[in-house]
């Protein structure tokens, strides 16, 4: 069986972050190590949370992986709250490093063309440094622009933008970038990539779905990484997370009574199964 690593914040309640990311590579048959950088009661979304930052504790506990000596197959990061935490994934991506390890970086920074609380451009340049080190980014527009220091456009969005943004941020120094929240057509939303190597383009959209979910970012990054590690070449792990984040949302609009702060992605696992070829 393969073991990879998530490191991002664990909310005890809510549907986003570690809380997504265990479960759903679990489910895709891959023991899923967990590195949380703070524990907060509930996520952001709610108007009040506790919140206890654990990056003192990212070295030792990565020390005594090492006394084990326990290995990864992949790592996959989150939200990182600081310019230590950044660091920090660096040295672990470096400790833990061998021949075909995956890295992947979600650099959350923002949605909407807005930084989320406590980032601003120094912290977006500090985190594109990191996605030059990994394998596959998966920034949404907001991001993108953030770390390429320019203006946020918002919308539908030109096939030709899509693609120099996507050239621009592989000149960052990761090979693999996929752009979250594309669209090119009214009805139709999901993702462009760029292989930078072998510069293929690829692009997988999805039946849009009413509303604004938390956590739909975390969720597909989630998949796509289950996905990549499962063996699956790049466009049909692309389509595997697009889907079950659809389908995710679907299941969640057939309930009336859902909750408002995430998704009911535990309903589409059978989706994601079948789309990694597991039932």
């Amino acid at each position: 069986m393969k073991r990879v690593l998530s490191v991002q914040d664990i909310s005890c309640l809510g549907k986003c972050s570690l809380t997504v990311a265990l479960p759903v590579i679990s489910a895709a048959g891959i023991e899923t190590a967990i590195l949380p950088t703070a524990v907060l009661s509930v996520h952001t979304w709610f108007n009040s949370f506790t919140f206890h930052d654990l990056t003192d504790e990212i070295a030792p506990i990565c020390k005594n992986w090492k006394e084990h000596d326990f290995g990864f197959d992949g790592i996959s990061t989150g939200y990182l709250g600081s310019f230590r935490q950044i660091e920090l994934v660096e040295e672990v991506f470096a400790m833990f490093d061998k021949p075909g390890m995956l890295k992947l970086v979600d650099p959350v920074l923002g949605d909407h063309g807005k930084f989320y609380v406590g980032f601003d451009n120094k912290f977006a340049k500090r985190m594109g440094q990191l996605c030059g080190k990994a394998d596959v980014i998966v920034p949404n527009l907001t991001e993108a622009s953030f770390m390429l220091d320019e203006e946020y456009k918002a919308g539908c969005c030109s096939e030709k933008y899509i693609r120099e943004l996507l050239k621009r941020l592989a000149d960052l120094g990761c090979p693999n970038v996929v752009l979250t929240g594309v669209s090119y057509e009214k009805g139709k939303y999901g993702v462009a990539a760029w292989n930078a190597e072998k510069e293929e383009y690829s692009t997988y959209f999805g039946e849009e779905q009413p509303g604004t979910f938390h956590g739909t970012g975390d969720l597909f990054s989630a998949a796509l990484f289950a996905a990549l590690i499962s063996g699956q070449q790049m466009y049909k792990a692309l389509e595997t997370a697009v889907e079950f984040t659809v389908e995710s949302i679907r299941k969640t609009l057939e309930n009336p009574d859902h909750v408002p702060y995430g998704v009911e992605f535990e309903r589409a696992i059978p989706l994601l199964l079948r789309k990694l070829e597991l039932i």
